[in-house]
């Protein structure tokens, strides 16, 4: 196998299970398509130019060996195909969790441990924000799910417990993928910009990285399918 398609090959492997299961009777998600697709379009803008900066600015990197060499401005394209491939995998995963278990509903718990995850976030990400990558990935995170509580109305929809029930399910695949990614390595993190706690070879940052990723799309596509 040429390992210039590693990267490429990855996002297959990642996609393949979801993909074929969304023509599933019950799920259907097939039929949600529209609104996904359409959900996926301003958290994937926001991640591209997040990336070309932290990529220009050497936060992280990408080995040569295992990509294709087809770039969008300093971005492989498989990395923006990550921004597509992973919201879809995770939203049916969100999408599944809905449909099999529809008396999931948001509770008083719910949204406080919500809300302590925000304020860890943000006063972790002004003690350590002297390191990009911990930064702005904390502070991102943590707002946008201030921007959740307080904008109530126009995101009535989003379901914080079917969220963080989800995201833990998804967390499994998520770095495996990841896992994989930083093993190999396709990406390559410089470590002054990050906390250098690791799970396994993933950067600790990563977890909140694809919980505010995921969590974008979510409130998108419940947003707009509603």
């Amino acid at each position: 196998m040429n390992p210039h398609y590693t990267y490429f090959l990855i996002l297959i492997g990642s996609l393949a299970g979801p993909l074929l299961l969304s023509f599933d009777k019950k799920v259907a998600f097939y039929k949600k398509w529209k609104p996904l697709f359409k959900s996926m379009l301003l958290p994937a803008l926001f991640y591209i130019v997040w990336d070309i900066i932290f990529t220009k600015n050497g936060v992280w990197s990408f080995n040569e060996n295992y990509i294709t060499g087809i770039n969008i401005v300093n971005l492989p394209i498989e990395e923006v195909l990550f921004f597509f491939v992973v919201p879809y995998c995770c939203v049916f995963i969100y999408e599944c969790v809905r449909v099999y278990f529809p008396k999931i509903i948001n509770t008083s718990v719910g949204l406080w441990f919500f809300k302590i995850i925000a304020i860890i976030l943000l006063m972790s990400s002004i003690y350590n924000h002297e390191k990009e990558y911990t930064f702005f990935t904390f502070f991102f995170t943590g707002t946008f799910i201030f921007i959740i509580n307080s904008a109530k109305k126009y995101f009535s929809t989003f379901n914080v417990n079917a969220f963080l029930i989800s995201y833990a399910v998804m967390l499994i695949p998520f770095l495996i993928v990841n896992g994989l990614l930083t093993s190999i390595p396709v990406v390559l993190y410089n470590n002054v910009e990050n906390l250098n706690v690791r799970i396994y070879s993933i950067p600790f940052e990563d977890i909140f990285y694809g919980m505010l990723l995921i969590m974008m799309n979510v409130a998108g596509y419940e947003r707009i399918k509603k």
